[in-house]
């Protein structure tokens, strides 16, 4: 945001906002139409970002792309030796080009519905012109796949890289996660096709 002089302001998350009393708040709900939240208190996110075109309410969630195991490794650790012979059984049987090929890596996208309703009012509360957005900011061991990220920012030697998706797309696919702690995610394929490099989620 610096590079590009994009003034932006950093919110103050030592407190949930709390709505005036007896305000009655109106959000479209896509599972169960349209709620009033009288006196509700809101989960703060953490950036405003301005532009000419378009503002945007950023949350930023911080996860880890731990260093990939070769399959080759996690497969013999995972199948004991044998010791005679044995009937092969299902999936435990891995051919050369299996071996050969690098594991996937796996994007944690898990947030708490308290974390996207409270995008969502805040998106209400800001109006035409701003837009809520998850950016999920990985600490990689190591360099991830290029597929994945187009964007890279070192510093301190650490490797971290961004992926940033509208509230709207997130909760359009999200799924449950773990109804006891209150998560939800978006599954692989989907947040791969949906999220985009920070640069590509910026205002112009």
């Amino acid at each position: 945001m610096r590079e590009r002089r994009l003034p932006y302001v950093s919110v103050d998350e030592a407190r949930r906002a709390l709505l005036p009393d007896g305000a009655a708040l109106r959000v479209d709900r896509p599972s169960t139409g349209t709620d009033a939240t009288p006196g509700a208190t809101l989960k703060s996110f953490d950036f405003v970002v301005y532009a000419e075109q378009s503002n945007l309410l950023v949350e930023v969630k911080g996860r880890k792309i731990a260093r990939r195991r070769p399959l080759a490794l996690a497969s013999s650790a995972a199948i004991p030796a044998p010791t005679g012979p044995a009937p092969s059984r299902r999936g435990t049987r891995h051919d050369a080009a299996d071996l050969a090929r690098p594991p996937r890596t796996r994007l944690e996208s898990w947030v708490t519905r308290d974390d996207v309703e409270s995008l969502r009012t805040w998106e209400t509360l800001f109006g035409q012109g701003f837009v809520a957005v998850f950016a999920f900011v990985y600490w990689c061991e190591e360099m991830a796949p290029t597929a994945l990220f187009e964007e890279y920012v070192e510093r301190d030697g650490r490797w971290y890289a961004i992926r940033c998706i509208t509230r709207a797309h997130y909760e359009g696919a999200m799924r449950t996660r773990s109804p006891r702690w209150g998560t939800v995610h978006v599954p692989p394929e989907a947040f791969e096709r949906l999220s985009r490099p920070l640069s590509g989620s910026l205002p112009r």
